[in-house]
């Protein structure tokens, strides 16, 4: 028998001229190395470049564009000066066609389904200054000046300058100067994500799309803020935050937060209603395509004015209080505790009394939801990029709903799930894609799943 020899491993750091070929899921373009698969983050299908390689591992390493030898046909100029944007140098009816095949590819891949019809994607409205909410990141300068701005591409230690970003409004670009400024003036350093020392770590803008209203969250490690009336006096928001964060990893969440000034929530406009935001809650950051993607979900529950209907990871309830009018009755179950309080005071809002909403985790507390309310007649749930786990799959199948939408951030988690939901007794009936992400590998997608009598 003859043996086949392994494509050589290069080494990491070498600088290496790759061909470009498909884009795989989460941006990188597969090319090949004497053999050897490498993904290139920042190439397109098409480009010959140059690229340094970083980690290397046995089927594969992962690399990063140095220069561009030779563009693609769908390469194009960037338009942001930071790395928010990775997907701006393709072409966007590029990004739709290579989101499509993510989806399509993801069904039949990963979930083993072979004949399930995957409806054309859905376009965003805007390539551009589409988002209404913003994490910015503390750091500093070669020079030592405190900056805030995004990450660098494949770093987690060091942080770009920003001029202009493309991608929130001009308000929240005014809003982030105004901070940055401000904290300057103070003389306060940024947090040394390799020492773990150092107090400012990240700056969280929100805004209301269709309301103007801005929050603001000033994220910094354990100690007070000096001055911190003078903080909400330079930045002019409606609802001014800061939290204090002990923990070493990186993240917006958790820790205390404090009201500096104004509102505790942020207004804004959705699906025909007026919905508030407290500063930790999930709101999606497309406003205008969330609402394209809570009507698909709407059209997809095919409600007739009877139905009991469950949202699942319900959040401050914007799906649940959309589908709320073609119902006969919403319960929402949601396990972070301020998107319930919220969720509340939206129905309450909008004078909806057919909808409740509690805190609770799907996985413990379904059957106690089901016992409360009755067997429902369709399931809609939203869960996190990671999507469900195994037990939490059973307990929603075991609730017996004859409809099942399922509302995906990301289709390699969404597929495992539909597989599973397979087994458990439904069947994937269609899948629709919308880009809420232009310039990004991100794309959502609203599942159909029907029990199987």
């Amino acid at each position: 028998m003859t043996k086949i020899d392994k494509p050589p491993r290069p080494r990491p750091g070498s600088v290496v001229e790759l061909e470009a070929g498909p884009l795989a899921h989460g941006g990188a373009a597969v090319c090949r190395l004497d053999g050897f698969v490498v993904f290139a983050q920042g190439a397109v299908p098409g480009d010959r470049v140059l690229a340094r390689l970083g980690k290397v591992k046995r089927s594969h390493a992962e690399a990063r564009v140095t220069e561009v030898l030779e563009a693609g046909p769908d390469r194009i100029d960037a338009v942001a000066d930071h790395p928010g944007a990775p997907w701006q140098i393709l072409r966007y009816e590029a990004q739709l066609a290579t989101k499509q095949e993510a989806v399509e590819q993801a069904i039949k891949r990963l979930g083993k389904f072979e004949d399930v019809p995957v409806d054309a994607i859905v376009p965003a409205a805007q390539q551009w200054r589409y988002r209404n909410k913003l994490e910015f990141s503390f750091g500093e300068s070669d020079t030592g000046e405190l900056t805030c701005g995004f990450h660098a591409p494949g770093r987690w230690d060091v942080v770009e300058p920003l001029t202009t970003c493309m991608l929130g409004s001009e308000k929240v670009d005014v809003a982030r100067e105004a901070a940055l400024a401000w904290c300057r003036e103070k003389g306060l350093g940024a947090y040394d994500r390799r020492t773990s020392e150092g107090y400012l770590r990240n700056l969280v803008v929100r805004e209301g799309t269709r309301t103007g209203e801005l929050q603001i969250r000033l994220v910094t490690s354990t100690g007070e803020l000096d001055d911190a009336e003078g903080f909400a006096e330079a930045v002019g928001c409606e609802g001014v935050f800061h939290t204090r964060i002990d923990t070493v990893g990186e993240t917006t969440m958790g820790g205390e937060t404090d009201l500096i000034s104004g509102k505790p929530h942020l207004r804004d406009e959705i699906s025909g209603l007026t919905v508030s935001i407290s500063p930790e809650a999930f709101f999606q950051t497309n406003t205008e395509m969330a609402e394209r993607l809570y009507g698909i979900a709407a059209e997809e529950a095919a409600l007739r004015g009877h139905e009991r209907v469950f949202d699942l990871c319900s959040g401050i309830g914007t799906i649940g209080l959309a589908l709320s009018p073609r119902a006969g009755e919403v319960w929402g179950l949601e396990i972070v505790e301020p998107a319930v309080a919220d969720a509340i005071i939206n129905a309450e809002r909008n004078g909806i009394r057919n909808a409740q909403f509690f805190a609770g985790d799907v996985r413990k507390d379904m059957a106690e939801l089901v016992e409360k309310a009755g067997k429902p007649d369709v399931i809609v749930v939203d869960p996190p990029r990671a999507g469900l786990s195994a037990k939490i799959v059973r307990r929603i199948a075991e609730a017996k709903a004859k409809r099942i939408v399922y509302v995906s951030c990301n289709p390699t988690t969404f597929a495992p799930n539909a597989a599973e939901f397979a087994e458990l007794g439904y069947e994937l009936k269609r899948v629709r894609p919308v880009d809420l992400f232009p310039q990004t590998p991100h794309v959502e997608c609203v599942a159909v799943l029907d029990r199987v009598s």
